[in-house]
C-alpha cells in the first residue's frame, strides 16, 4: 500500500491501529523528499528532529499514553515561521543563516498535537510574491506539471502536500498566498478568519492582514489541522478571544436549504472559460442538492488589489526596516559609516521584489502622499468590509473561482509586474475583510491543469466552509 497516498485522516487511523509506525512513515516521507528534490519544495528538512520525535510517539503510543490528534503525523511549515533550532530564512538571502531561538506559537501548537514537523518549506522572499519564483533558494515547481509555477508565496507548502512529501503543510496568506497555489497544485487550501490562528513568531510581512493557514489533501483533514491551530494567544495581541468549535464535528454532509452568494464581480471578463464552466458546474451540483443561489453586489471589489498593495507594501516597508545590517542577519563588510552599512547590508540582502515593495510603501507613507494614498486605501478597505457584510445578510458563503486562470508557465509573468499581481485579483479582498475562505480542487482545464474554486465565509464561520468544501468533495464525481 502507498500511504504517503493517504490523506491525513486516513493515515491517522492507520498509525492508531499499529498498521505503521511513525518512524517508518517519517523515514517514507523524508525518502520522498529526497526524491523528488527537483520540485525545490523544501528548504531545509529536520531529519534528527522529526526521527526523534517519531521515535517518541512510537513510544508512547506502546504504553497506551493518551496522544495527540496529530501523533506522529509528517508535517511541514513554511520557512517564515519560527522552530527553535532551525534555519528561518524566508527565502532570502538577508536571513539565510539565521537559527530560530524560539517557536512560533503554530509550530507549537503542531508540536503539542504530537505532529513531526520534517522541514521547511521553499516561498517567495518574505513572502512576496505569487509564483515562488522569487525564492533566494531557486524557483519551486509545480508537481502536477513541473514546467508551471506553483503559485505562491506559499508554493512550497502547497507543493510539498500534492507530491506526498507530508501529509499536510503550513503557510501565510496575506493576500491569496494559500489559496492560489492550493488551486495551482490542486490541493485543498484555507485561509481562517484574520485573528482566528495566532500569528506570534512568524515573520511579518504585512501584520494587519497576515494569517497562518493550511495545507491538506481534503477538506476534513483541514478541519482537523484548524482544530490544532485556532484559539486566543496571550502573546499575539490580535488574535481573537473567541470560543473554536470542533470543526471536524460541524461537517454534517448537507447543503440543503443553505444560501449561496454569486457576486458577477468574480465572473468578469477577466476570467478563463475553462475555469468559469468549471465553477459553474460546481454551483449547479449545489443548486440540484438544495441549495439556493441568490445574487449579490460587491461593487467595490474592483478596487480590492490597488487597496491590497497600498496597504501591504506600506506595512511591509515598515515591517522590514528592522533588517539594517546591525541587529541580526547579512552585514555587509565594507562601509564608511552607519548610514552606509544600512544601505549595503539592505542592497545586498534583500531580492528585487522586496526592494519594490519596500520603495513602494515608503513612497505611500511620505509626506505630501499619505492621505492621497495611504488613508484613502484604508476607508476603502472598510467600504468592502462593509459591502461583504451586507451580502452575508442573504447568504451563507460566497462562492467564486480561487484564480482567473490555472498556473501558468515558469519564466512567464517575471517581467510583467503588473499581470503578475492580477493573479491575486479573486483573493485579496478577502484578506481586506478578514474574512476566511477555502481553495478547493474543482475539476481541470483541458491541459490537465487543475481548477479552484474558493467559499467564502462570514468572520468566525469556518465551519460553514468545512461543510460546504466536504459536501462538495464527497458529490463532485457526479458532475
Amino acid at each position: 500500500m502507498d500511504y504517503l497516498k493517504c490523506s491525513l485522516y486516513e493515515i491517522r487511523q492507520m498509525l492508531e491501529n499499529n498498521e505503521i509506525s511513525s518512524v517508518e512513515l517519517t523515514k517514507l516521507c523524508l525518502d520522498r523528499i529526497n526524491s523528488t528534490q527537483n520540485l525545490n519544495a523544501i528548504i531545509s528538512t529536520c531529519e534528527e528532529q522529526a526521527i526523534d520525535a517519531a521515535k517518541k510517539c512510537d513510544q508512547a503510543r506502546k504504553k497506551g499514553e493518551k496522544l495527540g490528534p496529530l501523533a506522529g503525523i509528517p508535517v511541514v511549515i513554511k520557512d517564515n515561521i519560527n522552530l527553535v533550532g532551525t534555519k528561518t530564512t524566508c527565502a532570502s538571502k538577508f536571513l539565510e543563516n539565521w537559527i530560530s531561538p524560539f517557536n512560533a506559537t503554530c509550530a507549537q501548537k503542531l508540536i503539542d498535537a504530537g505532529a513531526v514537523i520534517i522541514g521547511k518549506a521553499n516561498m517567495d522572499e518574505f513572502a512576496m510574491g505569487s509564483s515562488t519564483e522569487n525564492s533566494a533558494f531557486g524557483v519551486c515547481r509545480n508537481p502536477v506539471n513541473e514546467d508551471y509555477v506553483p503559485g505562491g508565496s506559499s508554493g512550497g507548502s502547497a507543493a510539498t502536500v500534492a507530491s506526498f512529501q507530508s501529509f499536510a503543510s503550513l503557510g501565510t496568506d496575506t493576500g491569496g498566498s494559500i489559496r492560489e497555489p492550493a488551486s495551482f497544485c490542486g490541493v485543498v487550501g484555507l485561509k481562517p478568519t484574520y485573528g482566528r490562528v495566532s500569528r506570534f513568531g512568524v515573520v511579518a510581512f504585512a501584520s494587519s492582514l497576515d494569517q497562518v493557514g493550511c495545507f491538506t489533501r481534503t477538506v476534513r483533514d483541514s478541519a482537523i489541522m484548524l482544530n490544532v491551530l485556532a484559539g486566543e494567544d496571550k502573546k499575539d495581541m490580535t488574535s481573537a478571544k473567541i470560543l473554536v468549535p470542533d470543526y471536524e464535528k460541524s461537517i454534517t454532509g448537507s447543503v440543503k436549504g443553505k444560501k449561496i452568494g454569486i457576486a458577477k464581480q468574480f465572473f468578469s471578463d477577466a476570467l478563463n472559460n475553462e475555469v468559469r464552466a468549471n465553477i459553474e458546474k460546481a454551483i449547479k451540483l449545489y443548486e440540484d442538492n438544495g441549495a439556493e443561489i441568490v445574487d449579490i453586489d460587491l461593487p467595490s471589489l474592483d478596487t480590492a488589489l490597488a487597496v491590497y498593495y497600498i496597504i501591504s507594501s506600506a506595512e511591509a516597508a515598515s515591517n522590514l526596516a528592522r533588517f539594517d545590517g546591525v541587529k541580526y542577519g547579512v552585514r555587509a563588510k565594507n562601509f564608511s559609516d552607519t548610514v552606509d552599512l544600512y544601505f549595503k547590508s539592505r542592497t545586498q540582502g534583500f531580492g528585487k521584489e522586496v526592494k519594490r515593495r519596500i520603495m513602494l510603501g515608503n513612497y505611500v507613507l511620505s509626506s505630501g502622499y499619505f492621505d492621497a494614498f495611504y488613508r484613502k486605501a484604508k476607508k476603502v478597505q472598510k467600504i468592502i468590509r462593509q459591502e461583504f457584510e451586507t451580502a452575508f445578510e442573504k447568504c451563507d458563503v460566497i462562492i467564486c473561482p480561487t484564480t482567473a486562470t490555472v498556473a501558468f508557465k515558469l519564466g512567464e509573468k517575471c517581467d510583467d509586474h503588473l499581470a503578475m499581481y492580477l493573479n491575486d485579483i479573486y483573493t485579496v479582498p478577502v484578506n481586506i475583510a478578514g474574512l476566511p475562505a477555502i481553495s478547493i480542487p474543482c475539476g481541470k482545464v483541458s491541459n490537465g491543469l487543475p481548477v479552484g474554486m474558493q467559499l467564502i465565509a462570514p468572520h468566525f464561520k469556518e465551519e460553514t466552509l468545512f461543510n460546504f468544501g466536504d459536501f462538495y468533495e464527497k458529490h463532485a464525481k457526479e458532475i
